[in-house]
């Protein structure tokens, strides 16, 4: 049985890190394709200090097993969980990469002298967009991910969400909702400011962006405040 110390936490700074191909591997087999950005795009991302991409590496075996990339966003306050994979089951992964997350972006925010807001996730709704095969691996069906997103706190924030797709060609990408895990408690909605500026900056990235995209934010820039909901 493998245990907690039997897996390592290890930073890619570089698409020139060998566990870098093995995670890139790891992403095309469980993600579709519009969710993957392209292997050599990955070189000026990987340099910026702010972008934490780190994989579990199973020590018995040098192989990935699994990786989390994920940002804090200082003048904002929050955190974004770009993505999350558990290339195999019952190795403690999902609890392993959730808890080294938490403790490195609790540190962010203490640096900067703040207490963290929370942490938004793009999450898979399964109930209305049924074909994401996840490449087979059980711990990422996007039914049992939603529930134990659901299980951390994770809520849905109430408006009709689309992302411009990682390939940059203007395509909107559906059958997602923004997520967001709030830190206090008792809260019940977010500044629509907050959720339209975030995402702003969040796809500045990309220069293609669809008509869809372009509506949303226009009507989160129209609202005072976005409720969050159970997922």
């Amino acid at each position: 049985m493998v245990t907690q110390s039997q897996l390592k936490f290890h930073r890619i700074t570089t698409i020139n890190d060998p566990y870098f191909r093995k995670m890139h591997n790891l992403m095309r087999e469980v993600f579709p394709p519009e969710e993957v950005l392209e292997y050599s795009l990955w070189a000026e991302p990987l340099e910026d200090p702010g972008i934490q991409v780190y994989v579990a590496i199973l020590s018995e075996t040098d192989e990935v097993v699994g990786a989390t990339e994920y940002r804090y966003y200082s003048g904002f306050n929050v955190a974004m969980t770009d993505f999350t994979i558990i290339g195999r089951p019952q190795l403690g992964i999902g609890r392993f990469l959730y808890k080294e997350r938490e403790q490195d972006l609790k540190r962010m925010a203490e640096v900067s002298g703040q207490e963290l807001l929370g942490m938004f996730a793009e999450i898979y709704d399964p109930y209305r967009k049924k074909d994401h095969e996840f490449g087979g691996v059980k711990p990422m069906d996007p039914y049992v991910r939603r529930e134990v997103l659901s299980h951390l706190g994770y809520q849905r924030l109430d408006f009709s969400y689309v992302h411009p797709s990682w390939e940059n060609n203007g395509e909107a990408v559906t059958g997602l909702d923004l997520g967001f895990m709030p830190m206090r408690e008792g809260m019940t909605s977010l500044p629509a400011s907050l959720v339209a500026d975030f995402v702003d900056n969040y796809y500045a990235v990309l220069s293609a962006k669809p008509e869809a995209w372009l509506q949303m934010m226009e009507g989160l820039r129209e609202k005072d405040e976005v409720a969050l909901l159970p997922l």
